[in-house]
């Protein structure tokens, strides 16, 4: 069992009573309370992520925090992001309805930022769904220039909502971009 041998917390006269380490402290608490709880491994490894995790999105709502620290968050968060911005939501423990309201919207830009974060992601690990071997055959052209042109193209489509990213419906794309003669 952990012994709280800690000072609970310092008080301010601005922010009322603090305990730093309190997310770390009651993650490790949680290992034993859990067992006589008799909750299952996953429960309690559950329960221990979102405790230790709580005061992170708090601190990635200021303006100038970088997209590493809120992909930081999203990895480590994983599939229980959203029940961890829950969780922050529900942990405000104010009775100053201006603070609620401030609070609220801190969290809502830092999912905002999530979001904004995770499409940026996905937009940079894009790919096209021909490869330049099968333009090449289609096309009946040699390794070069024309070949990067023409995958272009199809990425554009793709990035512009012409065509969905399949490689079916790149094909297809393909074979009306060879009915014009413009790559032959």
């Amino acid at each position: 069992m952990i012994l709280l041998n800690l000072k609970l917390g310092d008080f301010h006269s601005k922010k009322g009573y603090t305990f730093y380490g309190h997310d770390d402290l009651g993650s490790r608490m949680l290992e034993d309370i859990s067992k006589r709880m008799k909750f299952s491994n996953k429960t309690k490894n559950y329960i221990q992520k979102l405790t230790a995790l709580h005061l992170r999105p708090i601190s990635l709502a200021k303006k100038e925090v970088t997209d590493s620290a809120i992909r930081r968050l999203i990895v480590d968060g994983g599939e229980h992001l959203d029940d961890l911005m829950l969780l922050c939501r529900a942990d405000i423990t104010t009775k100053n309805p201006d603070n609620v309201k401030k609070y609220l919207s801190n969290f809502d830009r830092v999912e905002k930022r999530m979001n904004e974060v995770d499409e940026l992601d996905k937009l940079r690990s894009f790919q096209s769904p021909v490869r330049g071997d099968e333009i090449m055959k289609m096309f009946n052209l040699s390794a070069g220039k024309k070949i990067g042109a023409i995958k272009s193209l199809v990425e554009e489509a793709i990035l512009d909502g012409e065509i969905e990213n399949s490689h079916k419906e790149a094909i297809k794309f393909l074979n009306v971009l060879k009915k014009t003669d413009k790559f032959s």
